[in-house]
């Protein structure tokens, strides 16, 4: 059965998993989800066991582009897409403890998760524009990650223009440089005067501005996009599998600010994958753990920290589960969303609070326990983990796995991604892999602007301009 989808908001029109990938974001400023939910019984699951990575990545993606991309398309995408990763196995688990696991997601081309989706996302738009004969505009807001991904991912693919937007002065000047020293003619890099969520609140205002989004032919490679929620369930699964599943539990450990990535792992257990719990680890921008512990779901200003992918405070991923823990009701979430922009506050009703608390446990760490968990890694393990990988182990430790049933904390991005991070913690400086060592002496190109739509919608349109005149 082709595969449909619907807006949280429910004033949107339904569509396939074409049209949203190159939508990106609902018309009515609401995230696209499954108008139902694949679900694979124990038996799929085990014959699912020994695949390669693409393949099950294949398999597992393969009810959400039903009716708009062939299986064997898919699943030629997916070893492409995971040709290059350094290792092997492509997400190798690695022991830690009797129960823990590690679960390694940096080994693409940028040193972190986003390259497991946004790499797959790079050749399904590539496939799905040349179709069609169209060319899309891309605008990402990225809080480190996010946007060397989808760089590497679209540069220099001749249907596709991407415009990055990353908060100015916030993200590690390794993040930084390994967007900024792509100088492809498609690839605009933008340093907004602000914070992550002045941002994503930018990427949403293009999107609201209906002129210009028509104008540009926008798109988006933000995990608004649902693509990328779909790319990332199989690492959950090729984890479990591993583990046991479908024939024994697990649980999964998942620093993270935006919510997308232990989304992923929600939806596979949504669809038949036996998670028992989902830890959500946080830095000192603790909005989420403050939700799960008290329904504390309020704004406050965000804080630099040591793991500054996660320095964000309005999770729009949580939109989805919103939904979800409304019962699929668009009206109920659209006036949930609209008060928390309204008045700081999410309203969550009691109901809907503890059905989340049945799945999901929240974990909070400020710097001094990064930098100390960090060491204990080091010296007890010999494991080199970054800050935001640190605060998942850490959180997986503090809800200790119970009956046998393992938990895999995910490990988000190499260590050497943040060497000044590391380096205060344990000395060391890990080295970028040979293809990166240049990386702080090659050339940069950026603007910085302010926080202001006007100028920011001229900067996209000069290079979507530019390069209208060189076809």
């Amino acid at each position: 059965m082709p595969m449909r989808y619907i807006s949280t908001r429910g004033h949107a029109p339904a569509r396939d998993f074409a049209g949203v990938l190159l939508a990106g974001l609902a018309e009515d400023g609401g995230l696209f989800m499954p108008e139902t939910w694949p679900v694979f019984s124990p038996a799929d699951w085990r014959a699912m066991r020994g695949l390669s990575y693409p393949e099950l990545a294949a398999r597992v993606m393969a009810p959400f582009v039903s009716g708009s991309i062939e299986y064997e398309t898919l699943t030629k995408i997916c070893h492409h897409a995971y040709a290059a990763f350094d290792h092997p196995a492509v997400v190798p688990l690695v022991q830690l403890e009797t129960h823990l696991f590690v679960q390694e997601l940096f080994h693409g081309p940028t040193l972190s998760f986003k390259d497991m989706a946004m790499q797959v996302l790079g050749l399904l738009f590539e496939h799905v524009l040349t179709e069609r004969r169209e060319r899309i505009t891309i605008v990402c807001a990225t809080s480190g990650d996010t946007g060397s991904a989808a760089i590497e991912a679209c540069a220099d693919r001749a249907a596709i223009d991407i415009v990055v937007l990353h908060p100015h002065e916030r993200v590690s000047p390794v993040q930084r440089r390994q967007m900024t020293t792509v100088l492809s003619p498609n690839v605009g890099n933008v340093a907004i005067e602000g914070t992550f969520d002045d941002c994503q609140d930018m990427l949403k205002a293009l999107f609201a501005d209906t002129p210009f989004r028509s104008e540009t032919n926008l798109s988006a490679v933000n995990s608004i996009n649902w693509a990328r929620i779909a790319a990332q369930i199989p690492y959950y699964v090729a984890a479990a599998l591993a583990l046991g599943a479908p024939d024994r539990e697990v649980a999964f450990s998942v620093p993270t600010g935006n919510f997308g990535n232990i989304l992923a792992a929600w939806a596979a257990r949504r669809m038949g994958l036996p998670v028992a719990r989902l830890i959500v680890g946080s830095n000192r921008n603790d909005i989420l753990a403050r939700f799960l512990e008290s329904n504390d779901m309020s704004m406050a200003p965000v804080e630099p920290s040591l793991s500054p992918s996660m320095d964000i405070q309005v999770s729009s991923n949580f939109e989805r589960l919103l939904f979800e823990l409304l019962e699929r009701d668009p009206v109920a979430t659209s006036k949930t969303m609209r008060g928390f922009r309204e008045t700081g506050r999410m309203a969550v009703s009691d109901a809907a609070w503890h059905r989340a608390r049945g799945v999901f446990h929240g974990f909070r760490l400020d710097d001094p326990g990064t930098e100390a968990e960090i060491r204990r890694l080091h010296d007890t393990c010999g494991y080199l983990a970054d800050p935001h990988t640190a605060i998942g182990i850490a959180a997986a430790r503090a809800h200790p796995a119970t009956h046998g049933v393992p938990t895999v904390a995910m490990a988000t991005a190499h260590p050497a991604k943040f060497p000044d991070a590391m380096e205060q913690a344990i000395g060391i400086r890990p080295a970028l892999p040979p293809r990166l060592a240049d990386l702080m002496a090659r050339p940069e190109r950026f603007v910085v602007l302010p926080n202001d739509l006007v100028a920011v919608e001229a900067n996209v349109r000069a290079l979507v301009g530019r390069n209208s005149n060189n076809l």
